[in-house]
C-alpha cells in the first residue's frame, strides 16, 4: 500500500484526516452497521466508524462473531499492527474527536438528522439507516455531543478492486459449520484451484490469518485485490470486529496456516525477530499508537494478548515442521522396506 520510504507521507495523511475541516458527511450504503463517508475541504475522503464501546468492554460470551458491534479502536490498532508486521497492506487509519452538531449534522442531509434524538442522559444520539443495527436501541451517542471514531483513508478512485470469496470463510450460521472446520485435507483442495495454485495469493491469505489471529478477528468472509495488477497483494480492510476478546485465543482463525503448514520466510523472520527481540509486540504497538488523537487505543489486556499469540503462532509452525518431518520419515521407512 505504501513503502517504508513514504512514512512521512503516511504521517501527513494521518494528520490531515485528524485535523482537516469537514465539508460534507453522508451515510455509506450497505453493511450491517452505520458508517459515514467524510469529505474534507481539500476533497480528501475517509470512512468514519463511530465509537460504540468503552475500551475495556469485551464481546459478550453468548454473542456470535457476526452479531458483535464493530470497534473503532480495532481499526486504528489494525493499521499500526499491519505496519509493525511489515505487511503494509492496510489503509492508514487515525482516531478523531468530532462535534456531532457542527461536524456531522450541519454537514449532512436531513435523512441522517431525522434519526437523531436526546437520550435520557441528555446526550445527543443518532442511528442512521442500515440493515441490522440502526435503531434507537443501537444508537450512537455523544458526550454530550462529542463523539470519537476512526477515520480510514479512501483509496484513489482509479484503484478499482476485485472482491473474492475467502476459501476459509465461516458459515455465518448459528448451527452449521463451514467445510474447512471438519476437513483436515481442505488446504489440498484449495491449492488445486486458481488463484491459489500459483503465485502469491495463498501465502497472502496465510499472512492475513496470522494478522487476524493476533487481533482475534473472525470476520473475514471476503477479501479484495487491485484489478490493475495481475498478481495483486490482498488488501487488509475492515477490522472492526478485532480486539473483542482479550482472554480467548480463537485457534480456528489460524486454519490457513495450520492446514497448509506453509509460511513466507519473511513473515517467519518477522515473528522470530519480535519473539527474540528486546521489545515485545505489545510495547511496540502501544508506542506506535501513542500519538493518535484518541490514545490510548487498546485496553492493556488486548496488548498483552498479542505477546501470548505470537508464541502460539510459533508453536503452531513448530508443530507443522515436526509433522512434515514425521511424514518424510515414514515415507523413507516405507521405501526401505
Amino acid at each position: 500500500m505504501y513503502s517504508e520510504e513514504n512514512a512521512k507521507i503516511v504521517s501527513e495523511l494521518l494528520k490531515d484526516m485528524a485535523t482537516q475541516p469537514i465539508l460534507h458527511v453522508e451515510q455509506k450504503t450497505g453493511g450491517t452497521q452505520l458508517k459515514l463517508v467524510i469529505t474534507y475541504q481539500n476533497k480528501m475522503k475517509a470512512l468514519f466508524k463511530p465509537m460504540r464501546f468503552p475500551r475495556e468492554q469485551q464481546t459478550l460470551p453468548n454473542h456470535f462473531y457476526f452479531s458483535d458491534f464493530e470497534r473503532h479502536t480495532a481499526e486504528i490498532a489494525a493499521f499500526h499492527l499491519d505496519r509493525l508486521l511489515g505487511f503494509r497492506r492496510a489503509v492508514p487509519v487515525t482516531g478523531r474527536l468530532l462535534n456531532i452538531t457542527s461536524e456531522i449534522f450541519q454537514k449532512t442531509d436531513a435523512e441522517l438528522m431525522k434519526t437523531s434524538f436526546i437520550s435520557p442522559a441528555n446526550n445527543l444520539c443518532f442511528h442512521g439507516k442500515c440493515s441490522y443495527y440502526c435503531d434507537t436501541s443501537h444508537a450512537i451517542c455523544g458526550q454530550p455531543d462529542t463523539l470519537e471514531g476512526s477515520f480510514a483513508a479512501f483509496l484513489p478512485e482509479e484503484s478499482e478492486r476485485k472482491i473474492w470469496r475467502h476459501p476459509w470463510r465461516r458459515s455465518y450460521s448459528r448451527k452449521k459449520k463451514a467445510q474447512w472446520e471438519s476437513d483436515n485435507k481442505y488446504c489440498e483442495k484449495v491449492r488445486r484451484d486458481p488463484p491459489y495454485d500459483e503465485g502469491r495469493r495463498l501465502l497472502d491469505l496465510i499472512d492475513m490469518s496470522i494478522f487476524d489471529f493476533l487481533m482475534g478477528n473472525m470476520d473475514r468472509h471476503h477479501y479484495e485485490t487491485f484489478r490493475m495488477f495481475n498478481d495483486s497483494f490482498t488488501i487488509h480492510l475492515d477490522h472492526g470486529r478485532g480486539f473483542g476478546k482479550a482472554f480467548i485465543d480463537e485457534m480456528s482463525i489460524l486454519a490457513p496456516l495450520l492446514h497448509c503448514c506453509q509460511i513466507r520466510s519473511s513473515t517467519l523472520k518477522t515473528l522470530l525477530d519480535i519473539h527474540n527481540g528486546n521489545e515485545p509486540l505489545s510495547k511496540s504497538l502501544k508506542n506506535a499508537m501513542s500519538n493518535d488523537p484518541i490514545a490510548p487505543i487498546l485496553w492493556e489486556p488486548h496488548l498483552n494478548a498479542l505477546d501470548r499469540r505470537v508464541e502460539i503462532i510459533l508453536n503452531g509452525i513448530r508443530n507443522c515442521i515436526r509433522n512434515v518431518q514425521h511424514a518424510k520419515d515414514e515415507i523413507e521407512e516405507t521405501s526401505e522396506v
